[in-house]
């Protein structure tokens, strides 16, 4: 199969997240980088191009200037990945989605609820495909847990409890040029969120896509504790789902002893499920009233939905760069099936799209509602 041409925006050397996403396009062979705009500044942008094995003339000092050359170009992009801070994404995505490229954006939306609706009217006015990168749908088992989720395993759904607490933002870590903390942290650039946006969407995304509900109501306590931080760094919130399921989603990155300990817990009348993404090849299953089952990626008891997204035997961990990967191995799916005919909203499967961003825009919009009313209730 014919690898799919892959731009990249933002993501240069010295980028942690455009690594990953790089590594991600890369682990099943379904794309080629071969143009990008690495950084906002242009001197940079070369440089890290050069880095990569970029041709020069395809190493870009804006996306701007990447999109309308790379749509000019015989073999020009037909994919582009976009690893900036927040505040970018719209208007790179629709730079490239006016031209008929597809995109695969990092999370969350954007920075704004003004820019997410601009981007949703590039969607629509589009025939590329759009994804966004919520990664953790794509492990094995959390396919597993929403299939069994699906066909009523756990019975009517009760309780949903979601958390993703670190700690790398325990000191002042964004005082002292550590880059990734420098725009996380300031509201021009990230957004009215700051852990609620940028760990909390994971958590609530996830919640969403395993049990299949959506978020009705939510009262949020949202607090700095960073001295001078902007935006909050700490989040509690309780969720009320769409026919009566309760919730609570708890993120933090002041958190010592936490690195990314992100795990999911659902409770229905029949039984209950959870999931932890660092030990992500175990899934506990407890059926009511029974002893405890642990469900191991492609042991007995895996899914064919989680088989499907497997790649090495049993016993053999698969853990974050797969899981992101498998949604770049979704991504070239869509894109190659649209590219045949097939209907763009058939296409993306299980994949996050536009909506699942709205959402997350959504959430992030009602935590800091509810937060600023000293928690009172609010619409999603």
């Amino acid at each position: 199969m014919d690898r799919i041409r892959l731009g990249m925006v933002g993501g240069g050397t010295d980028a942690f997240i455009g690594a990953v996403h790089r590594i991600a396009s890369r682990i099943d062979d379904r794309f080629e980088l071969v143009a990008g705009a690495l950084s906002s500044t242009p001197e940079k942008a070369r440089t890290s191009g050069a880095a990569l094995g970029l041709a020069e003339d395809r190493s870009y000092g804006t996306f701007e200037e990447m999109a309308e050359r790379e749509a000019g170009r015989d073999d020009g992009i037909e994919a582009v990945s976009i690893v900036t801070p927040n505040h970018v994404h719209a208007a790179a995505a629709r730079a490239f989605l006016e031209r008929g490229i597809h995109v695969i954006c990092d999370k969350p939306l954007t920075a704004t609820q003004e820019d997410a609706e601009a981007l949703r009217h590039a969607v629509a006015d589009s025939k590329a495909v759009f994804v966004l990168t919520h990664n953790y749908t794509g492990y094995p088992l959390v396919r597993q847990a929403r299939e069994m989720v699906a066909q009523g395993d756990l019975g009517e759904i009760r309780v949903v409890q979601a958390e993703y607490p670190q700690d790398w933002m325990t000191d002042a870590v964004e005082a002292a040029g550590v880059k990734q903390a420098e725009w996380r942290t300031d509201p021009a650039r990230s957004g009215a969120g700051g852990s609620i946006g940028d760990i909390g969407t994971h958590a609530y995304n996830l919640a969403c896509f395993v049990t299949g509900l959506k978020g009705a109501e939510l009262a949020a306590d949202l607090h700095s504790f960073g001295t001078g931080r902007k935006l909050d760094d700490n989040a509690h919130v309780m969720l009320r789902f769409d026919g009566g399921a309760r919730g609570m989603l708890w993120c933090s990155q002041v958190a010592p002893g936490c690195e990314n300990a992100l795990r999911l817990r659902v409770f229905g009348t029949k039984g209950g499920l959870e999931w932890a993404q660092e030990n992500p090849n175990e899934l506990w299953f407890t059926p009511h009233g029974e002893a405890t089952r642990r469900i191991t990626r492609m042991g007995a008891g895996a899914s064919d939905a989680a088989n499907a997204v497997s790649r090495v035997p049993p016993g053999h961990p698969e853990g974050y760069l797969e899981g992101f990967a498998n949604i770049y191995g979704g991504a070239a799916d869509a894109i190659r099936a649209v590219q045949s005919g097939a209907d763009r909203d058939a296409a993306l499967g299980l994949l996050p799209g536009i909506g699942a961003g709205l959402d997350g825009m959504a959430f992030i919009g009602a935590c800091v509602r509810s937060s600023q009313d000293n928690t009172a209730w609010v619409t999603l």
